[in-house]
């Protein structure tokens, strides 16, 4: 595979593709082999076959849903879609950023690139002329349930093909008609059941699924670096992980985050036979890897789930050359992706809670051992300064949003359309909520980066500690170092803590060993 390139219907997507691509880091085409083109054509010429010989496809030759009973004479089989479009243009909410809007629409051509959708090559170049063209239809985030897919959000890619929805086009927001006649591109027509094909699957809540999937990666490693300064700042005792301790409960996860933090830690702590004068610390700096390393141990599971939905043919009907049949199916129920998000963001939601509760001992001179009230820097104006007091109680008003969001979507199933989709994922919302809590999260770990280097830096004004005392987290407070100037007087903290969010966003520190 060319890592600069990401061929569809060649390469397989992968969540770190996904998100290079999403992000215009590598580039997005179409596979251009012969045996690729085929294996497109015939779909299309075998759903044409069966419309001229049988009739009786869904969304084709028939209304949507409960409207299943209508039959569509041949004459409207090209309305038909169109007004698909149309009548789902109800979405509400927040548009998606352009990272989740690029994701959303590789991944559907990828789903449609699997070849049993019965769609058209014309088709699949004109969504990859969009994605080449950074065309970026606006789309509502608000209005699916996840099943019979993500119709309404969809329909905003399907309307936008078609010249009738708005897009974000250099940086402008236009009708999708206006770009492409000026770039010389009719709209595209649709054949049969294609708008369908583009609606009736599972793509955006899978898009989402994969960006938070790669944000709460990254979320999990800084936890672990979090973790391993809060214990240096506190004076924590090492040996809580020890290599041999984790080989006694061997859940390789949280083996792993307990390396994370340990290969962090001074040398001399981590081979260190003594134990300091607190032999056990609080549960939020022992238990840390306990905690992490759940993501850990769940990430695979999370990863094959959304890996395998975004690799798969998730329409209805799912038309197939190879056999000569149409399945009439449920392919667009997103419950693995719902199960994977709920799992998620209850793991995230957790991280961001333990960390809520390191910072409240970083403050707490009841048990921070020796660092000031509230972290306060000028010790000479205790009685007037404040320091990290106020920051802390933002940090348990993020955690607690946090882990209100972490409720799992899929136990509100709701019976919709006539009963007709009476039981429903829920994959989309609980997608959304992912990313909502990772941001909650990132805010809980933004005030915690900047709360350690303070802790930090009065323990090496005062002489308990020098540089070499840091180990490898000395990179991170170096590199928190560029923007955030230690606390002396009270000031607002805001911009300190934008820009110490920007850097997790951007995956900026380099914490790794």
């Amino acid at each position: 595979m060319n890592h600069k390139l990401l061929e569809i219907g060649r390469d397989r997507l992968t969540i770190e593709n996904l998100v290079a691509a999403a992000k215009k880091q590598i580039e997005v085409q179409l596979c251009n082999s012969a045996e690729f083109e085929e294996r497109i054509t015939s779909g299309a010429a075998f759903l044409d076959e069966v419309l001229e010989k049988r009739g009786g496809i869904y969304g084709v030759t028939t209304g949507y849903g409960d409207s299943c009973t209508e039959k569509v004479s041949p004459e409207h089989y090209r309305d038909l879609p169109v007004n698909l479009t149309r009548f789902h243009g109800c979405g509400m909410g927040d548009y998606f950023d352009s990272e989740i809007t690029r994701a959303i629409m590789i991944v559907r051509l990828n789903t449609l690139a699997q070849g049993f959708s019965g769609v058209s090559m014309e088709l699949l170049r004109s969504i990859e002329f969009f994605i080449k063209h950074d065309i970026l239809p606006l789309i509502p985030q608000e209005g699916s349930v996840g099943a019979s897919g993500d119709l309404t959000p969809l329909s905003y890619l399907a309307g936008a093909l078609i010249g009738e929805r708005q897009v974000t086009y250099q940086g402008k927001i236009r009708l999708s008609s206006e770009i492409l006649a000026e770039l010389g591109r009719p709209p595209y027509q649709f054949r049969p059941k294609e708008a369908l094909a583009i609606m009736n699957g599972t793509a955006v809540m899978n898009a989402v699924a994969a960006i938070a999937f790669s944000q709460a990666e990254y979320l999990a490693d800084l936890a672990c670096r979090i973790t391993a300064m809060n214990s240096i700042a506190l004076k924590g005792n090492s040996c809580h992980y020890n290599k041999r301790l984790f080989e006694l409960k061997p859940h390789p996860g949280q083996a792993l985050a307990a390396e994370k933090i340990r290969t962090a830690l001074p040398v001399e702590s981590q081979a260190a036979a003594s134990v300091p004068g607190r032999i056990q610390d609080s549960y939020s700096i022992r238990c840390a890897p306990h905690v992490i390393g759940l993501f850990y141990d769940a990430c695979d599971i999370f990863r094959n789930y959304i890996e395998i939905e975004m690799n798969s043919a998730n329409d209805n009907p799912l038309i197939d050359p190879e056999t000569q049949s149409v399945y009439h199916g449920g392919h667009f129920y997103g419950g693995h992706i719902c199960f994977a998000a709920d799992s998620l963001k209850n793991i995230i939601a957790n991280i961001a809670d333990l960390i809520d509760r390191q910072f409240a001992l970083l403050v707490d001179a009841k048990y921070n051992r020796g660092l000031p009230p509230n972290l306060t820097g000028n010790l000479g104006k205790l009685s007037c300064n404040h320091g990290f007091k106020a920051v802390q109680i933002a940090v348990s008003a993020w955690t607690a949003e946090a882990l209100k969001t972490s409720m799992p979507m899929s136990i509100f199933s709701r019976s919709t359309e006539c009963h007709n989709q009476d039981k429903v994922s829920m994959g989309t919302i609980a997608a959304r909520d992912c990313i909502r809590t990772n941001k909650l999260a990132a805010q809980v770990m933004a005030a915690a980066l900047l709360a350690v280097f303070q802790a930090l830096d009065l323990r090496l004004k005062n002489g308990e500690l020098t540089l070499q005392d840091f180990g490898a987290t000395k990179k991170t407070y170096n590199e928190i170092a560029v923007f955030f100037k230690s606390l002396e007087d009270d000031r607002p903290l805001e911009a300190d803590l934008r820009k110490a969010l920007e850097y997790i966003e951007k995956q900026s520190f380099s914490f790794f060993t």
